[in-house]
């Protein structure tokens, strides 16, 4: 396992873990998450074949948490071409989960699809701040907000604990419930206030999407609604939309061997360019 700082954009310092080598695949994670959400990934056989790198997110994990710098699609994209340009990933597969696929899309608006040969959304979001992105989320992640954004601990911490759970469709074991409410409690209730403080729409940079796209959703995601995923394939020409039964908004966590299994095939599938 290897680390790097790498300067994002606005100056940010960035926390990437990186492991394996091979062709790339560079993962975006969700709200309030971190890095430490591939965990099942980084620890895979994925690592005899591909070169595996995650970042924090700004404002998560181990990255800066500025007071601001969050409501620009610019500075978002800036993040993630760093982290390619400082690594010198090419030919590269972005697998963005949740928010992290606005996030990929924040890219693709901004600097294109050169560097990639594919891109994984999953359980993700295309817009934010719409009256289509809320009719995309589930009532009792709605229900949470208020709380993602007090700033009393015990208030804070509580509903944390009570997003982990809807992350997930059985229950977590107790030391995996730990370890993620470890890492969601850490991103500061202004980071997770400014990062719903957006508006933006990439489902038109989504629908001109030129390589191909794997959607992953669980289909009891409370999170960000199935639905979400059935419009997108809808949407872009060469996607490929794979169910997971019994599966919440982590289908990586819930069933990771086939979780690894289908982006090991996608990746093979997707050749560099030439």
């Amino acid at each position: 396992m290897r680390t790097h700082t790498v300067r994002g954009g606005n100056d940010v310092a960035l926390h990437v873990r990186e492991a394996g080598r091979g062709r790339p695949i560079l993962f975006v994670h969700g709200f309030s998450q971190s890095l430490l959400s591939w965990r099942h990934q980084f620890e895979s056989s994925l690592t005899d074949e591909f070169r595996l790198v995650a970042f924090d997110s700004r404002g998560h994990g181990e990255s800066d948490k500025p007071r601001d710098a969050y409501d620009d699609s610019e500075l978002w994209a800036q993040d993630v071409r760093a982290v390619i340009t400082e690594l010198g990933l090419d030919d590269v597969i972005l697998v963005g989960w949740s928010y992290g696929g606005l996030v990929v899309l924040d890219y693709v608006d901004s600097f294109g699809t050169d560097r990639l040969t594919g891109v994984t959304l999953v359980g993700a979001i295309s817009t934010i701040g719409t009256d289509t992105a809320t009719e995309r989320l589930g009532p009792e992640y709605l229900e949470l907000v208020s709380g993602f954004v007090s700033t009393d601990v015990e208030e804070s911490t509580a509903t944390m604990r009570q997003f982990v759970d809807l992350c997930v469709f059985d229950d977590l074991d107790p030391d995996d419930h730990y370890f993620m409410l470890g890492y969601n409690v850490v991103v500061p209730p202004h980071v997770r206030d400014s990062l719903r403080d957006r508006t933006v729409s990439h489902d038109a940079e989504l629908e001109a999407l030129d390589v191909p796209v794997l959607l992953t959703h669980g289909t009891e995601d409370a999170v960000v609604l199935p639905e979400a995923s059935e419009a997108y394939a809808d949407r872009v020409a060469d996607a490929e939309l794979s169910w997971y039964p019994e599966t919440g908004h982590t289908p990586f966590w819930e069933q990771p061997a086939r979780f690894n299994r289908e982006l090991r095939a996608f990746a093979r599938e997707t050749p560099p360019s030439e």
